[in-house]
């Protein structure tokens, strides 16, 4: 590692699976199911035919990116709380604020995609017969997959300063007090 840079390994592998995870969580946002009700002549029975269960698979990849970026990042840091302390000073303040930040965001960005996915695949594969006179097709709100999308790219901001002011803080040396002898002596005057 060089001088607090970090691994730009590190750095690019996080980018790639973060802006992956992205581009999963629009395309799911592009292919959700929608409904449509049938009516079937033979039986007199409406029901719901939706569209291909595609949005799940890129929930769930999505999720599974994200979570493979997270994971690497935290493994090569040790989480922040095991391996080589951090320096204090400014470099280990702004570790916290973006270790804690980042966490906040992949935790609802990763809520979003695996409800979303689980959302979409509840209304494509497990609502078949509806016996109901009045009934619209349940689907999936807009802007789910959206805003895990968001939360993916606030999440990898936040993952790249954490790793960067982390090995600052780590590679920094503690700086030590360099205290003088005390002006007042404790031992008695002779």
């Amino acid at each position: 590692m060089g001088e607090g840079k970090g691994s730009t390994l590190v750095h690019l592998i996080v980018i790639v699976l973060s802006l992956t995870a992205f581009g999963f969580a629009i395309a799911a946002e592009r292919r959700r199911s929608t409904g449509v009700l049938h009516k079937d002549d033979f039986t007199n029975r409406t029901y719901c035919v939706y569209e291909s269960d595609v949005a799940t698979g890129y929930g769930a990849g999505a999720f599974l990116f994200l979570l493979s970026s997270e994971s690497l990042l935290m493994g090569v840091t040790k989480c922040m709380c095991f391996g080589r302390p951090l320096a204090p000073g400014g470099n280990r303040a702004w570790t916290i604020i973006y270790f804690v930040s980042s966490w906040m965001t992949f935790l609802v960005a990763e809520a979003c995609l695996i409800a979303g996915a689980r959302n979409n695949a509840y209304h494509t594969k497990y609502r078949h017969m509806v016996y109901a006179d009045n009934f619209s097709c349940d689907a999936l709100r807009k802007g789910v997959f959206i805003s895990g999308a968001v939360f993916v790219v606030a999440t990898m901001i936040l993952n790249i300063y954490y790793y960067m002011y982390f090995t600052k803080a780590t590679t920094q040396p503690a700086h030590k007090a360099n205290r003088a002898a005390s002006t007042v002596g404790m031992a008695g005057r002779a």
